[in-house]
């Protein structure tokens, strides 16, 4: 007579479904993310130098335009890409930080709460610094300072940018303590868009077809600056000895 397998056997004996997670950022939002974070590198790294004058413009009007897609696509898109939602964070501020003064133990404050806060005003405030270091930059590059008295609009732009690399470098600081804190790359959803565990997705729709056309835009418009130069978006003075002036021979 054969043993007829019981159910709670088989139940064990299967393999677990593989599970990818839940999608919680979608692939525009991640697209901006890493195009913004290049062009601000790429033109920070070109500050210094007639020669990649062109080049440091053109990625200062990249990060422009990327805005002016962050700012529409947040008033536009779903709800998880809202800019909303930042401001909502934000606006809890002052109850968590009344919170710390009723405390008794560190045990009981909201540590979370106050990540994400500090995780929203650092998003916040690199969107806003946007505008001001892109339009004091627009007027240095057209010599408004000429103008204007001075040479205040260079400093201006300056600040900016080296107040925006602090932010910058504080929002990395903060998502690298954090992946230490809970031993967990928190850097990873924003290039899977996707948190491990069970449950629904917070974001329904991908929208790879946007991403794929904001990279699109992108190198389109640094194609159209390339080929509106003479010499490109870099100077060839770029490639040639700078001490006697004269172009490296290849070999």
């Amino acid at each position: 007579m054969h043993a007829t397998p019981s159910i709670h056997t088989t139940a064990q004996a299967a393999p677990a479904a593989a599970t990818p997670g839940r999608r919680v950022i979608d692939a525009p939002t991640r697209m901006f993310h890493w195009l913004f974070a290049l062009s601000f590198l790429g033109a920070y790294l070109t500050a210094d130098g007639e020669s990649w004058r062109l080049l440091h413009v053109t990625l200062g009007y990249t990060l422009a335009g990327l805005l002016v897609f962050r700012v529409l696509y947040g008033l536009l898109g779903p709800r998880q890409a809202g800019l909303g939602l930042m401001w909502r964070k934000l606006a809890g501020a002052p109850a968590w930080l009344r919170s710390l003064t009723q405390s008794r133990s560190l045990a009981d404050i909201n540590w979370r709460q106050g990540q994400n806060l500090l995780m929203a005003l650092a998003v916040v405030a690199l969107l806003l610094m946007v505008l001001p270091l892109t339009l004091s930059g627009y007027a240095t590059y057209n010599d408004w300072g000429d103008f204007l008295g001075g040479d205040w609009l260079e400093e201006v732009h300056e600040f900016f940018g080296e107040a925006f690399l602090f932010v910058v470098l504080a929002h990395m600081a903060l998502i690298a303590g954090l992946s230490l804190l809970r031993r967990k790359n928190q850097a990873l959803p924003m290039l899977t868009g996707r948190i491990a565990g069970k449950g629904p997705d917070l974001v329904q729709k991908n929208r790879v077809w946007l991403a794929a056309l904001l990279l699109l835009a992108v190198l389109a418009y640094g194609g159209w600056e390339w080929q509106q130069s003479p010499n490109g978006l870099i100077s060839s003075k770029t490639w040639n000895d700078p001490a006697t002036g004269q172009a490296h021979d290849e070999d």
